[in-house]
Formats: structure tokens, C-alpha cells, sequence
């Protein structure tokens, strides 16, 4: 057995203090450029009293006065055409946003910005600022834009919270440009926690923040922030028989964004597996074609070159003859039972692309079971909608 001297072991001690200390002052040098997400953003605003101290009211302008500056207005521009495709017309949109960074993201709803051919921002002072897609996420309806030229006074960031620690009943301010209207505030509480609700392409997104802070058109995409002036929702949907607030209102998790933004940032995309088809649940086809078993997922059609394509899975043809043949039914993956395309969705976010998993499936009044080898959905049928 090699022994080490006492002269030996000296040396290696202070060798590897003196590596530790310039890691360390390295590291700290790093650090001073490069921040985690969301870590740089987390501490409230100085300015804004402990809310204990504070009255409400007192509270209430405090968090609008440091936060309202990083809140900003979105003006979309797209192009719609006519049944036929021969006439067109310019078509605009709005929102909100929040600056998340001293670069000019800004973080947004998916829906303020889809299809945007042209982008703007406001500042609430009158000039329009030019802006570009970074990236976007239809399935969390999520999305990062950033500005092309930024003003000459210093931007406001919104600091980010922590949604897993929420509670019923806590005090919640909106910030946002509601009917156009720059920087408008309303209060409330959250009503509820863990709400399902469907982004655009029917995607759930679970775990919604409830609140009765009026919410109305053009608050999408701004920050729902909690008493110490930090966001910890981006403001999505209302439920309204009218359309306008009734007081009951969803935001996204600021959790989820943490999570999908730094590759939104990085990539555009958010890079998902896929089995690579698109799916409707059994049970809502029940009332219009007989189908054989009573709940799943059926297939109504698979992309090319997918994985689901290589590995043989069908969906719905058409005959020589004019009949329709229906496709695969997933009622399971991996040992998961797949009731519908929720249960399918969360079955595949617990993987990687590349990974092989075993589909169960219905076909030809049998149950079998076909090995799939995951991967990333091109980017164009992302675009239209294609899921699982």
C-alpha cells in the first residue's frame, strides 16, 4: 500500500485551499455576470414597508408604485385573410408583460403574442417600442418577448415569488392594461389553488392560481403579485358568461415559468417528448361514433418520421371503398392508464426524448402493447397544435 508522508500531506492540503480560494473568488467573479433565473429577482422591493407594518391601503401603493414601471403594454399586429384567401386585412391585439431581466425580456401569455407578424411595447408613457419573439410555449401559454430598443431610463424588474407556497385566502394585487387602459390596478385574494384550466391547443395546465382580483381583456400576460410586491402568477383567463371580470379569474404558476422561460430563452422552445399524434379522448366521441372500448385516447392521426410512425401506431383512414377505419386506442404507457389525453400528457411529461416507452393499445378487438421511441414534434406541427 503507497503511504504519504506528513510533508506530503502539507503540500496537498494547502494546494487544495489555495485551488478552493481561486474557485471561489472565480465563481464569485462569474457570478457578478451570470444569475440563475428568477434567483437575482427573488428578495421584494426595499421600498415597499413589511405589509405587517403597513395599513392597505398603505400597501396597496407602495407595491404599485415599485412594481407598475416593469409592467407593459403589448400591441400585436397579424395578418387575417377572408374564407376564400383572396382578401386580407391587418388585424390587432393587446396585453401585458413583465420585465424579468436588465436585457429587456419581458414574460407574457402565449395568447397575447401567437401569430404576431408585428410587436410593440409601452411604457405607459406614449412611445411604442419595437419588440421580437424570443420564444413561446403554447402548451403552458407562456412566452418570452424582448424588447429591440430599450428607453433611456434604467428598466424595472418584476421580482419573482415562490407560487408552491401560496395559501387561500392571501392578498393579491393584478397589474396590468385592461381595455387598453395603462398600468390599471385591482386587489383581491386567491379563491383557490391546483385549478386545471386548458390552454389554446386543449393542453392542461394544472395547478392555476384562482383570484377575485378583477381580471379583464387586456390584463393577459401581467403579473399577479402577492403583498411584498413579488409576481407569482402571470394572469390567463377569466371565467364570464360575458366576457368581461366576474370575479373569477386564473393565473399561471410563477413555478411553471421558472421552468420554462430559461429554455424559451435558450432554445425558443420549450423541447417536449412526444409520441408524435394527435389524440381524441373516447368519451368525448361517445355520443358520435360507437367505438370499443369506453375510455382512452384515440388516435386520429400520426405525424411522419415520428416515433409513433416508426413504431407502426394507426390512426384514422379512409378506405378505397369510402369507409372509415379507426385508428389505435392508448390505454395505457408504461403501466400508466391512459383514460384520456390528460392521463397521455402526464404520462409522457415523466420522460426524455430518446427514452422507449411501451404503449398500450386497442386495435382489431385486441388489447397489445407497442414499444415507442420518444421524440422531439417538429416544429411546424408544433405550431399547429400536435401534442401527444
Amino acid at each position: 500500500m503507497y503511504r504519504l508522508s506528513g510533508r506530503q500531506i502539507l503540500v496537498i492540503a494547502l494546494a487544495s485551499a489555495l485551488f478552493a480560494a481561486v474557485a471561489v473568488a472565480g465563481f464569485q467573479q462569474l457570478s457578478g455576470h451570470f444569475q440563475p433565473f428568477g434567483s437575482a429577482s427573488i428578495s421584494p422591493p426595499s421600498s415597499i414597508t413589511d405589509p405587517s407594518f403597513a395599513t392597505d391601503e398603505q400597501n396597496n401603493i407602495e407595491v404599485y408604485k415599485a412594481t407598475a414601471p416593469g409592467v407593459v403594454y403589448i400591441q400585436s399586429t397579424t395578418t387575417v385573410r377572408d374564407f376564400f384567401g383572396m382578401f386580407s386585412r391587418p388585424a390587432e391585439g393587446a396585453g401585458s408583460g413583465s420585465i424579468i431581466d436588465e436585457q429587456g425580456d419581458i414574460l407574457t401569455n402565449y395568447h397575447v403574442i401567437a401569430d404576431a407578424e408585428k410587436l410593440t411595447v409601452s411604457f405607459g408613457s406614449g412611445k411604442n417600442y419595437p419588440a421580437k419573439v424570443v420564444g413561446r410555449d403554447p402548451d403552458t401559454d407562456l412566452a418570452v418577448i424582448k424588447l429591440l430598443e430599450t428607453p433611456k431610463e434604467a428598466l424595472t424588474i418584476v421580482p419573482m415569488g415562490d407560487s408552491d407556497k401560496l395559501i387561500v385566502g392571501q392578498k393579491v394585487l393584478a397589474i396590468g392594461n385592461p381595455f387598453g387602459l395603462d398600468r390599471t390596478l385591482t386587489t383581491g385574494v386567491i379563491s383557490g389553488l391546483q385549478r386545471p384550466i386548458r390552454a389554446q391547443n386543449d393542453r392542461q395546465i394544472e395547478g392555476a392560481i384562482q383570484t377575485d382580483a378583477s381580471i379583464n381583456p387586456g390584463n393577459s400576460g401581467g403579473p399577479l403579485l402577492d403583498s411584498h410586491g413579488r409576481m407569482i402568477g402571470i394572469n390567463s383567463q377569466i371565467e364570464s358568461p360575458s366576457g368581461a371580470s366576474a370575479g373569477v379569474g386564473f393565473a399561471i404558476p410563477i413555478n411553471i415559468a421558472k421552468r420554462v422561460v430559461p429554455e424559451l430563452v435558450k432554445n425558443g422552445e420549450v423541447r417536449r417528448p412526444k409520441l408524435g399524434v394527435t389524440t381524441r379522448a373516447v368519451e368525448s366521441l361517445s355520443n358520435q361514433v360507437r367505438l370499443p372500448v369506453s375510455s382512452g385516447a384515440l388516435i386520429i392521426n400520426v405525424v411522419p418520421d415520428s416515433g409513433a410512425a416508426r413504431a407502426g401506431l394507426r390512426g384514422i383512414v379512409q378506405t378505397e371503398d369510402g369507409d372509415v377505419e379507426i385508428g389505435d386506442i392508448i390505454v395505457g404507457l408504461d403501466g400508466q392508464k391512459v383514460s384520456n389525453n390528460d392521463d397521455l400528457y402526464r404520462a409522457l411529461d415523466k420522460h426524455q426524448v430518446g427514452d422507449t416507452v411501451n404503449v398500450d393499445i386497442y386495435r382489431d378487438g385486441r388489447q397489445m402493447t407497442v414499444p415507442v421511441k420518444l421524440s422531439e414534434t417538429p416544429a411546424t406541427d408544433r405550431r399547429r397544435g400536435v401534442r401527444e
